[in-house]
């Protein structure tokens, strides 16, 4: 019975020991690294949820980029939406810093917005 109860807590130590280390370095990871998200919604149709409302896709949001600031025109980024800060959105880069950006087609971008794309910012 005693050597049962040693096992027991052998086990049960390791398993402390391993779970006290695992959390803080999956934190860390998902917090610098990247990290798993679910997307809903259509605004990112057909690239994401080609399937509609019935679906939603799973993507890694890799935060090292962003926090490197190596985005790039045609990445998809996750951001705090301007009218909602409870609420994250997924859009993709159309233009960086400098660059002159004209909405002639009436589709595509949200803003009737044509200029410069100001110091620090993205489209």
């Amino acid at each position: 019975m005693a050597q049962s109860q040693g096992w027991v807590r052998r086990y049960f130590k390791a398993f402390c020991k391993g779970f006290f280390v695992a959390v803080p370095v999956a934190v860390t990871f998902l917090d610098r690294v990247a990290c798993v998200a679910r997307v809903e919604g259509a605004s990112m149709q057909p690239s994401l949820n080609p399937g509609g409302s019935q679906s939603s896709d799973v993507v890694l949001l890799n935060h090292w980029k962003v926090r490197n600031f190596e985005v790039q025109r045609g990445d998809v980024v996750s951001l705090v939406s301007p009218k909602n800060p409870e609420q994250k959105i997924i859009k993709r880069v159309i233009a960086l810093e400098g660059d002159i950006v004209k909405n002639s087609s009436g589709g595509g971008l949200a803003l009737e917005w044509k200029g410069v794309c100001p110091r620090h910012h993205c489209l």
